[in-house]
């Protein structure tokens, strides 16, 4: 693999964390919700959708080739955006309780 590719596949996977922190954030109600079996089916359904978006995106930059440094970088780019992406989820939660208040 070339530098080019190599790098390319560098930002990607940090992009990647980042987006994924964002979508971990968003869905933060669904993901811990209190029944059991839909937090299951959730959880299974949401780590299926992104291996597969990570890895089918990573096959068209580089054919595939994974290495360990690519982890790390989602890993970082992750711990960064969920950072940065926390007050969206706080935001959001304060949106779902005034819509309960309202339709209760």
């Amino acid at each position: 693999m070339n530098l080019k590719i190599q790098i390319f596949s560098l930002i990607y996977s940090f992009g990647f964390g980042l987006f994924f922190s964002l979508v971990v954030n968003m869905h933060y109600n669904f993901l811990f919700s209190k029944k059991k079996w839909f937090r299951i089916l959730i959880n299974f359904i949401f780590v299926i959708d992104m291996s597969l978006l990570y890895f089918l995106i990573l096959k068209f930059i580089n054919g595939g080739i994974l290495h360990l440094y690519f982890y790390l970088l989602i890993f970082l780019g992750f711990l960064i955006g969920y950072a940065r992406t926390k007050k969206l989820r706080l935001i959001l939660q304060r949106i779902a309780k005034r819509n309960n208040k309202v339709n209760n």
